[in-house]
């Protein structure tokens, strides 16, 4: 990695970044990464989505991180934990919307993001983790070099901001073995 980059857990708080975050999404969008929006996406758009977010870290339902790129101060990733799950499912978490600015890839960023998450997940008592992504992305093959397993593959699942569908790979990671229950 040739900047030095840092990994930060944001509070409902720092929602004045919200049009910062908004920027990473419509890069990440722009350059082709299915992460729920089409290349129509607008910068009103992605902020009401940013804006959601924080609500939803104010009424803690999700866990938000940030790379931040020390010798600039700019946010140069993101990564979200979803713990707001039903009542039989608290001991486990969605990771969620990944996202590493085109500029920054391949710096080891997306590993970075993906280790604070899963290290926030234990501390919460959140032994088992799942997400989705697009098969044979980037980050597919990233979540593999760090020990996620494949549960299947989905044909035409989504589709990626140009309307191509896209084929997706769900994953999942046991941190530790689970507690035993009563």
């Amino acid at each position: 990695m040739n900047e030095t980059i840092e990994i930060i857990r944001l509070t409902a708080e720092d929602n004045h970044l919200q049009k910062e975050l908004a920027t990473l999404t419509l890069d990440t969008v722009c350059h082709g990464a299915s992460i729920g929006f089409m290349e129509t996406l607008t910068k009103k758009e992605a902020c009401a989505f940013w804006e959601n977010v924080f609500e939803r870290v104010a009424r803690q339902q999700l866990i938000l991180f940030v790379a931040r790129q020390v010798s600039t101060d700019k946010v140069v990733g993101t990564i979200q934990l979803l713990i707001d799950l039903p009542a039989n499912q608290t001991h486990r978490a969605d990771v969620a919307k990944l996202q590493v600015h085109s500029g920054s890839r391949r710096q080891g960023i997306g590993r970075l993001l993906l280790h604070a998450v899963e290290a926030e997940a234990i501390r919460l008592g959140r032994f088992l983790l799942v997400l989705d992504t697009v098969t044979e992305s980037a980050a597919y093959y990233l979540y593999q070099r760090e020990g996620w397993s494949i549960v299947g593959h989905i044909p035409d699942y989504a589709l990626f901001p140009n309307g191509m569908y896209c084929n997706t790979t769900y994953f999942f990671k046991k941190l530790k073995e689970l507690p035993k229950r009563k």
